[in-house]
């Protein structure tokens, strides 16, 4: 079982997963600071100084001047402006892979029509040296059988 789990652990998809999450987690640290210190401030100063982060909604029924002081009062709180601000992340975040993922569709598209012009069409008969449909079986000019090149099935 341990070796499987080696062999497992090792593989291409495994050690890409895990540097994809690494990268992830850094990239969400700097989506973060865009929202929290980038976009939300101008925000914040269009709608006359709020704090995003400060938007909640006691559900004690106490006044209390922000978020921390409720929390340290240990009143029950709904912090809707937090969850605006984790919103906003997500959108960006989405935006970006999509703009990523778009594309890297793009770039494997394109390599997909190069080799597919690259794809030779016709080969040679091995008997009369005529060149005759890659997918050919029997040459059209000597009749001869014409063996499938590897990955196709043989005549």
């Amino acid at each position: 079982m341990w070796k499987e789990f080696k062999k497992f652990a090792v593989r291409g998809n495994v050690i890409d997963l895990a540097v994809g999450v690494i990268i992830g987690t850094s990239f969400t640290a700097i989506v973060n600071s865009l929202v929290n210190d980038i976009i939300m401030p101008p925000i914040g100063a269009l709608l006359e100084g709020v704090d995003f982060k400060d938007l909640f909604i006691s559900l004690d029924g106490g006044e209390y001047a922000s978020l921390a002081a409720a929390q340290e009062a240990g009143a029950a709180t709904l912090n809707y402006g937090q969850f605006i601000n984790t919103v906003i992340n997500f959108m960006i975040i989405a935006f970006v892979i999509f703009l990523l993922v778009r594309q890297i569709n793009k770039m494997k598209q394109k390599l997909d029509r190069q080799e597919e012009t690259k794809a030779p069409k016709t080969k040679e008969c091995p008997e009369c040296l005529s060149e005759i449909p890659v997918k050919a079986k029997r040459c059209k000019y000597c009749t001869a059988l014409v063996v499938q090149e590897s990955g196709n099935s043989r005549a």
